[in-house]
């Protein structure tokens, strides 16, 4: 089975406008037929990308969906095999809709019309 640990920066129930500005993380872990089978919230000590990065290494995250991301951040976790779904907008539940659906990109606007 084709386990995804999936990492989304929050601020409140949507995706963080900043990944470095983000006061908190969603983990799910998405099985291979898309179903979301565990979730956790963690609160961050303080909003960095240095800590998001290193929760994002030691919690084994294969896939980061962001907002907006430094290059220098982004190169960083494409350089450790993270793959980065960046420039997305929404609440994280329709994140996870997406994911499961597998048809998750870059540039996705997930709001409500």
């Amino acid at each position: 089975m084709n386990v995804k640990r999936v990492l989304v920066p929050l601020l409140g129930d949507d995706v963080a406008p900043r990944f470095d500005l983000a006061p908190e993380a969603l983990i799910a872990t998405v099985d291979s037929e898309g179903r979301v089978a565990f979730e956790k919230s963690i609160v961050l000590p303080q909003a960095s990308a240095e800590t998001l990065c290193r929760l994002i290494m030691s919690e084994k995250i294969d896939m980061v969906i962001c907002c907006a991301i430094e290059e220098e951040y982004y190169q960083y976790l494409a350089w450790k095999k993270i793959h980065v779904v960046d420039s997305v907008i929404g609440p994280f539940d329709r994140v996870l809709d997406k994911l499961s659906t597998g048809s998750i990109s870059s540039g996705e606007v997930l709001l409500d019309d």
